[in-house]
């Protein structure tokens, strides 16, 4: 059974950066394409990010595009999700989750078969 286990939130002033890790266990994450997901209070959760499971393929939501950047380390079976440039917006308990994929096709946001518990963003000054 795969588990997730996400970590990096933390407290962070505006303009600020935080890397994001997704951390598995119980399987290997190669055949799964991973999606990052934030909810803030008050708010549905949206997809922020997302990685095919080749790392070939990639995604980002357009607040994010040019502050975001996810990557996947094989060897340690982790994917992490950097973020730059924050703004109170970004406040968010931020979620992976992973979709298991037969081929190496464009990730997506729904249909995910394993989701870790979060980790929280905090961006205030």
């Amino acid at each position: 059974q795969l588990q997730l286990v996400e970590s990096g939130g933390a407290l962070v002033q505006p303009g600020g950066s935080l890397r994001l890790s997704c951390a598995a266990s119980g399987a290997t994450l190669d055949p799964y394409a991973i999606g990052w997901f934030r909810q803030a209070p008050g708010k549905e959760r949206e997809g922020v990010s997302c990685i095919s499971r080749n790392g070939r393929i990639t995604d980002y939501k357009d607040s994010v595009k040019g502050r975001f950047t996810i990557s996947r380390d094989k060897a340690k079976n982790t994917v992490y999700l950097q973020m730059n440039g924050l703004k109170p917006d970004d406040t968010a308990v931020y979620y992976c989750a992973a979709d298991l994929r037969l081929i190496d096709a464009a990730c997506k946001y729904s249909g995910m078969d394993y989701w870790g518990e979060g980790t929280l963003v905090t961006v205030s000054s």
